[in-house]
């Protein structure tokens, strides 16, 4: 099992597939996550906060498995156990189509060949989403390891949508850790900031 970069969201009835604006591939935030996830994961002296290296290379589809692996060993089989969950779904969808009373037997047939024409970019979609999370998980950990109390990235919609769903992996739990998200302006960069109240 691998990662690679699918595309959108598609939206899959009787009528077509479509795909839907915004709801972009997880795989091109895992790319951040495990940017960031290698960069924070360093000693700490003094201070405990980190300011992100735009210049960071961009690691390949193998690297980012690799760097993964270091903090799960069992990742494989863990997330072959997620995505048999995410295809018992997809199973569940064509029963429930066929339940559907309202539509005839014609409109389920297709409904049911566009999910099936779908299944291998849905199944795609879902490993690089699990991927995703695991890395938001990694992250988190590195953080509460090291107690870092700040992490600085640039401002775009990728670091931005990354620091957000950190955010709320941190604040969740028993053990939730208090945080602010916000934008800064840095000379003439804007800078997303993640402070983390320990």
């Amino acid at each position: 099992m691998t990662v690679e970069y699918v595309g959108p969201r598609p939206v899959i009835s009787h009528h077509g597939i479509d795909f839907k604006d915004g709801k972009e591939d997880k795989y091109v935030y895992l790319k951040v996550g495990i940017q960031i996830l290698k960069a924070i994961d360093k000693d700490y002296d003094e201070h405990s906060s980190y300011r992100y290296d735009i210049e960071n290379k961009d690691l390949s589809d193998d690297e980012i498995l690799e760097v993964m692996k270091t903090y799960e060993p069992n990742l494989h089989d863990d997330t072959l156990k997620e995505i048999a969950g995410y295809k018992e779904h997809l199973s569940s969808e064509i029963e429930q189509i066929n339940q559907r009373a309202y539509l005839k037997d014609v409109e389920k047939q297709i409904w049911i060949n566009n999910l099936e024409i779908m299944k291998d970019y849905r199944v795609q979609r879902a490993v690089n989403k699990i991927y995703y999370m695991h890395c938001i998980n990694n992250i988190k950990d590195v953080i509460n390891r090291e107690r870092i109390k700040e992490i600085d990235a640039p401002f775009s919609e990728r670091y931005w949508h990354v620091m957000q769903t950190l955010q709320g992996s941190l604040e969740s739990g028993k053990k939730g850790v208090r945080t602010n998200l916000k934008v800064e302006a840095e000379g003439d960069q804007m800078v997303a900031k993640l402070l983390m109240d320990y």
